[in-house]
């Protein structure tokens, strides 16, 4: 995605190359971050997400509990219904197949 312009208008190279030499002669850091890579194997990504699946449809299900008996005939208690119906059991009894004794 794109950065949006500094000002009303995209700057030209020469202009771009202009204000990164300013930047680089006024010794500014630079400031870069970098995602921290996930070093969890793909079995225990698999458990770490279902465990969030299932604590998501809890919360879904308590939101649907206090939601007042007007709205839950609308399109955000039919919603809340259908996330709360869905059936978990299939997902906690899968257990992902080991990798190459990297596991």
């Amino acid at each position: 995605m794109p950065r949006k312009p500094v000002g009303d208008r995209p700057m030209t190279n020469a202009e771009r190359r202009a204000r990164h030499g300013a930047a680089r002669a006024a010794a500014l850091p630079v400031i870069q971050y970098r995602r921290a890579a996930d070093r969890r194997s793909r079995a225990r990504r698999w458990s770490d997400t279902v465990a969030v699946l299932v604590a998501l449809q809890a919360e879904y299900a308590a939101w649907l509990d206090a939601l007042p008996e007007t709205l839950r005939d609308g399109a955000t208690g039919e919603a809340l219904q259908a996330i709360v119906d869905l059936d978990r059991d299939d997902l906690l009894a899968i257990d992902p197949p080991r990798g190459y004794g990297r596991d």
